[in-house]
């Protein structure tokens, strides 16, 4: 009998000892690293958004590391974010370096077997199959926000400043001109590049140059950079387009709509079922079929300057490109 109740004594303790670490399990947590920072109402804001649903609907452990578009800082801050989380997020084609390492020195998730990483914004196979990367079809949602451009233009000519000349950034741009294309055979698309993701003064300087040279609407694709060229289309009376998340309420008088990429709805959903969700070793692309892609016009009590039937026509051309009958161009391909 002694015997008995020492062996259920034990199963009690391991099974104590085993609780934390099934619990662990269940609810991994999550580090998410920006290649920028925070505040750009935009592309990394919406990556954060997503942390913030882990914690109040999942009941995860995150954190937030900024790297302020600081280079010496890529490779470290994943590491920090490996020694003390359970899945680490690169938000930012920036980490590639760092996660596809060199013949001198593997890629951080290397030396982290045990983590999984998560690469967003750019595709890297062959490093592990901890890591998976999620690239994003902006060119389709791009497509849509130039046809709608080449609706309304009254001078013919549009821009769209880049906070870098990037295949990432110019995948927007390329899809841009082909749906203003599509809408106008003889539309002028202006180009112009900041370099820099992180100053409004450099996107609004931008802007100007672009709307005193005839262009009527400006696509702003340079995270927080692109808020000056909001800044611009109001000084100037002229119109401007968002990126990433729905960015009408910054401006509504001149944000007439805004092409979505849904970094943070990705995020959470990927994590919210790992099991089914993350493809290790793999690069994932969410297109507009996936629903992470789109056109955002604000809400209703907003003005709309976007018309009800170019709305109805640019819903068409999504039907199209989910189907397969419009091929976008891409610069990731």
């Amino acid at each position: 009998m002694k015997k008995l109740i020492a062996l259920i004594l034990s199963l009690v303790m391991c099974l104590s000892i085993m609780a934390p670490a099934l619990a662990d399990q269940a609810a991994p947590s999550v580090a998410i690293v920006v290649a920028g920072t925070l505040g750009d109402r935009s592309f990394y804001d919406s990556a954060d958004a997503g942390r913030l649903r882990m914690e109040t609907e999942l009941g995860l452990t995150t954190t937030i590391i900024e790297c302020a578009e600081d280079a010496s800082k890529f490779e470290n801050a994943l590491v920090t974010a490996a020694e003390n989380y359970d899945i680490v997020v690169a938000v930012g084609w920036q980490f590639w370096d760092a996660l596809a390492g060199n013949a001198a020195t593997p890629g951080v998730p290397v030396d982290f077997p045990e983590t999984k990483f998560m690469f967003i914004d750019n595709g890297l196979d062959g490093v592990g199959d901890n890591l998976m990367s999620i690239i994003y079809a902006q060119n389709q949602g791009s497509y849509l926000t130039g046809y709608i451009a080449g609706k309304m233009t009254t001078t013919g000519k549009i821009g769209v400043v880049g906070g870098q000349n990037s295949d990432t950034i110019n995948d927007f741009i390329v899809g841009y001109e082909a749906g203003a294309k599509y809408a106008n055979a003889d539309i002028v698309v202006e180009k112009r590049y900041t370099e820099n993701f992180e100053d409004p003064a450099l996107g609004k300087e931008a802007a100007i140059a672009m709307y005193d040279a005839g262009c009527d609407i400006v696509f702003a694709v340079a995270g927080k950079t692109g808020e000056g060229v909001f800044e611009a289309a109001a000084e100037k009376g002229k119109y401007a387009i968002g990126v990433d998340s729905d960015q009408k309420y910054i401006n509504p008088d001149v944000i007439i709509c805004s092409m979505v990429k849904d970094v943070g709805l990705s995020l959470f959903n990927t994590v919210s079922d790992l099991e089914n969700n993350f493809k290790g070793g793999e690069i994932w692309c969410a297109d507009m079929a996936t629903g992470y892609i789109g056109v955002a016009y604000g809400t209703e009590d907003m003005p709309q300057q976007v018309s009800a039937e170019l709305k109805a026509e640019v819903e068409a051309l999504a039907q199209k490109i989910v189907s397969g009958e419009i091929v976008v161009p891409s610069t990731l391909q």
